[in-house]
């Protein structure tokens, strides 16, 4: 399974970099590093809504606070 977060300056502006602590830290303490590989892309050409998410392919716009809902629901189940 692959996660890829914008990095872009919108993005980042938006929480990026939250997200992509906040899902290390779930990746790890779930202990799917194994499993789960994350990856960061420039612009993927969504910036009005929310920071762009890709989960395997799908896109997601997320914010800091919407990052452990979307871990339980989108990737735990995909694992």
């Amino acid at each position: 399974m692959k996660i890829t977060i914008c990095i872009g300056s919108s993005c980042h502006l938006k929480g990026s970099h939250q997200i992509v602590e906040q899902l290390e830290s779930l990746i790890k303490a779930n202990n799917l590093g194994d499993k789960v590989e994350m990856a960061g892309r420039f612009c993927m050409g969504d910036c009005m809504n929310g920071v762009c998410v890709t989960l395997d392919e799908e896109k997601f716009s997320l914010k800091p606070e919407d990052v452990n809902t979307f871990f339980e629901k989108e990737v735990l189940p995909r694992v």
